[in-house]
């Protein structure tokens, strides 16, 4: 992520996990409303709300379930939030280095970014599903009502649906993270060419060019995932049945079924959202990031 000499993974660990937690604290009522519009289907539902827009989305949550439903399932996100995004700055920088030694490159290049990118998404993905599928799960305003808080769903799902349902989603969860990150870390490495150098380490402009770059990252990666983002909260959204088949199973298929079924135009529901938080939300990630990194460093005498 940074041209200074990366710093030992504990540190590179710590910072993403703030970085984490700080955007999820600002952005999270966003997830709740894309995950709502992702997961209904163009078939009404009796004593089910339709949601027309983001706006609509917003409004008849407050209206008929109150403020505090936006945060409804946000245990889950902040517990993952830490690991999930640690592990994401974290491998980016140890896949990097792999790479840079596998390859023979002394310094990063676009490419090298985007594969690495892609490897940290893939990495980053076996640490979130469990979290992401009972977050979904109390999001989802047909299926909170089955449970009374993360740790009553983790305990249903176990026992009803068995406790391998709880990586349900693994594969279409991977393509969602290999992309956003290929996507992010590419779009990064990228945009901070572009923009003025800041030779002297002024804190203002590398703030500023960490929002720019980390926000064009987000939208650009939202772009790319948000097909996958789609059917993988369909999938996690389907509870095991003993003897039933999911309508929703492998990622690929679902894609297949979401187009045939409801047009391309269902691949990016809950795009407005998503790319809302995701957008300036890479920005705060990549800014907190520095941040703490730079803190650490000065820490060990190394600024």
């Amino acid at each position: 992520m940074s041209t200074d000499k990366p710093l030992p993974f504990i540190y590179q660990f710590a910072a993403g996990a703030v970085a984490g937690v700080s955007e999820i604290l600002v952005m999270y009522p966003l997830d709740v409303v894309k995950t709502r519009i992702q997961i209904q289907s163009n078939v009404a539902v009796e004593g089910v709300d339709r949601y027309d827009s983001m706006v609509d989305c917003f409004r008849k949550i407050i209206k008929n379930e109150g403020f505090s439903r936006l945060y409804r399932g946000i245990t889950a996100p902040i517990l993952m939030e830490a690991p999930k995004r640690a592990t994401k700055f974290a491998a980016n920088d140890e896949w990097g280095k792999v790479y840079r030694n596998l390859f023979g490159q002394a310094k990063m290049n676009q490419s090298l970014s985007v594969l690495t990118g892609a490897t940290a998404g893939a990495t980053e993905a076996f640490v979130v599903v469990p979290f992401e599928l009972v977050k979904i799960r109390l999001q989802d305003r047909a299926q909170a009502a089955k449970y009374n808080g993360m740790i009553d769903c983790v305990q249903k799902i176990v026992r009803q649906e068995g406790i391998l349902t709880l990586y349900q989603g693994l594969e279409s969860t991977m393509w969602r993270h290999i992309l956003w990150n290929a996507g992010y870390f590419g779009c990064i490495f990228q945009v901070r060419a572009l923009l003025p150098a800041n030779p002297t380490g002024d804190k203002t402009t590398q703030i500023r060019n960490d929002l720019i770059s980390g926000s064009i990252g987000g939208t650009f990666g939202t772009v790319l995932n948000t097909p996958m983002d789609v059917v993988k909260s369909r999938i996690q959204n389907s509870p095991k049945v003993a003897g039933g088949v999911l309508k929703y199973g492998w990622a690929w298929p679902a894609l297949g079924t979401v187009f045939r079924e409801e047009g391309a135009g269902a691949l990016y529901k809950g795009f407005l959202p998503k790319v809302l938080r995701l957008g300036p939300g890479g920005g705060i990630l990549l800014v907190v990031f520095t941040g703490v990194m730079d803190f650490f460093r000065q820490m060990r005498g190394e600024a």
